[in-house]
């Protein structure tokens, strides 16, 4: 009788915990639909701000969503050749020194905690170092550092999961550690990678912290990554602390458009997840 209250309690938790976010986040998207919408049209989305943008004039924030794809894109790819060797050296090549591997995920969950202003902070003290200016390149490396412990540990979790037979099957047919991590693990993770990366691009596109003082601001679309580069994050902040309503709902519609990549992104990539989970043992 106990145990069966004691289910029944953590189930209606559950079930309290799961309401309460989807309410907060339908909430969160109903208030963007509500204030953005009506901003929404094809002048804001295909055009890049013209002359008197910021007073409700003509134009539109083109240039902030190319700057969030390149930035986002571009950290993501970072985030992925850096974290991917990471993610599966811990659990293959470093699997039995145990101590180690606790170490360097007790610091990834630490860098994981790290406030984004701080990478910030970091790239531009970097770019103070090496008298670099503010561009769409110091951008990319601020937020890759940012994002790559999110994409190892997310990875890790995964791999985890792996049973250990699968790496002392592949071992005693005389695989390397190499072919191990990439034909073995990689091919079992490849979901879980999916998701990881997905999680890292989110974060990525939707962060304004690490990329105030690095990424620059520009109303045009960035033709090297040594130029500097909008963002919707810092589109909307700007915005956003106008005093002019036509601006606000700029702001707002801007938030929807980046809402709406994000989840059209999650749509894709469970997509992708369902088609390689039937490639799976």
């Amino acid at each position: 009788m106990k145990k069966k209250i004691e289910e029944q309690f953590f189930l209606w938790l559950m079930r309290l915990a799961t309401g309460s976010v989807m309410f907060v986040f339908a909430i969160l998207l109903l208030v963007i639909i509500k204030k953005g919408w009506h901003a929404v049209s094809w002048q804001i989305i295909s055009e890049v701000p013209q002359g008197g943008f910021y007073f409700g004039k003509a134009g539109g924030i083109f240039n902030a969503i190319i700057g969030s794809l390149y930035l986002a894109f571009g950290s993501t790819f970072l985030a992925v050749i850096i974290g991917l060797p990471v993610a599966l050296g811990m659990n293959i090549q470093f699997a039995r020194n145990k101590r180690f591997v606790r170490i360097l995920r007790f610091l990834l969950d630490a860098l994981w905690g790290v406030p984004s202003i701080v990478f910030g902070v970091f790239g531009f003290a970097l770019m103070t170092y090496f008298h670099l200016r503010a561009s769409l390149l110091a951008g990319i490396i601020t937020v890759a550092l940012f994002i790559t412990p999110i994409f190892i540990r997310a990875l890790d979790e995964v791999i985890r999961t792996i049973p250990e037979g699968l790496l002392e099957a592949s071992f005693s047919l005389g695989a390397t550690q190499t072919r191990t991590a990439y034909s073995v693990f990689f091919r079992q993770a490849l979901p879980g990678f999916i998701t990881a990366v997905l999680l890292a691009f989110g974060r990525g596109i939707g962060d304004a912290a690490s990329v105030l003082f690095t990424a620059g601001y520009t109303d045009s679309i960035p033709h090297s990554v040594n130029e500097p580069t909008a963002t919707l994050p810092l589109a909307i902040f700007f915005q956003l602390s106008s005093p002019i309503p036509e601006v606000k709902q700029r702001a707002y519609a801007a938030a929807l458009i980046l809402t709406g990549i994000i989840l059209f992104i999650s749509i894709v990539s469970r997509l992708f997840t369902k088609k390689y989970k039937k490639n799976i043992l």
